[in-house]
């Protein structure tokens, strides 16, 4: 399975200084598992994950960022943010908090490394849209505190949330899980469907 692996965290702040490697790490093994690497466009954290993916030549998948601006001009001119990385920007149009939703709704599965407020926002898009979601814990910020408010706060999925320390450790349980998820699944149906269609149109 082509499974497309959002990788949240903080653009700016703290967990940026002390968790850049973290985040590299986990673009990394998201390219070395041939998976595609999705994240918002934007700096910081979801930045060194694009520049790990893309250290990875032969990455079977792809890196794509979904920006909040709506043209590469605004992405670039007004919001300042980065485009090297990316095999591919979405320019979604919907400033930060509609990208988010949109971010999270396109992913097989979210991971929080670092983080702040808009991570927190992806974070719980992420479970209540039943998301396979993954935590980075030891990177600060948001993904420190999600164990806590989850005991604190009930949730959807809450109980199938992955923890781990170690970047490539956590990407193998998140394909794991996935795996898991979509074991019905033999193929992507495109033979089914088109044998159907013709029938029916025959």
């Amino acid at each position: 399975m082509k499974y497309q692996i959002c990788i949240s965290g903080a653009a700016s702040g703290d967990t940026v200084t002390a968790s850049h490697q973290l985040a590299y790490d986990l673009g990394k093994a998201v390219a070395e598992a041939r998976k595609s690497l999705l994240t918002g466009a934007t700096t910081g954290l979801p930045h060194y994950a694009a520049m790990g993916f893309a250290s990875v030549k032969d990455a079977a998948g792809v890196s794509v960022g979904f920006s909040p601006a709506s043209s590469f001009r605004e992405h670039v001119g007004v919001y300042k943010l980065p485009t090297k990385e990316f095999d591919y920007i979405n320019f979604t149009g919907l400033e930060y908090v509609g990208r988010d939703v949109y971010l999270v709704r396109s992913s097989d599965a979210v991971i929080t490394v670092g983080g702040r407020m808009g991570s927190l926002h992806e974070f719980a898009t992420a479970l209540e849209s039943r998301k396979v979601c993954a935590v980075l814990l030891g990177s600060g910020g948001t993904a420190d505190y999600i164990p806590t408010l989850l005991e604190k706060i009930e949730a959807p999925g809450a109980k199938d949330v992955i923890y781990d320390t170690n970047p490539k450790r956590l990407i193998a349980k998140v394909l794991k899980a996935l795996d898991e998820k979509y074991e019905d699944f033999e193929h992507d149906g495109t033979d089914k469907y088109l044998e159907g269609h013709y029938e029916r149109r025959g």
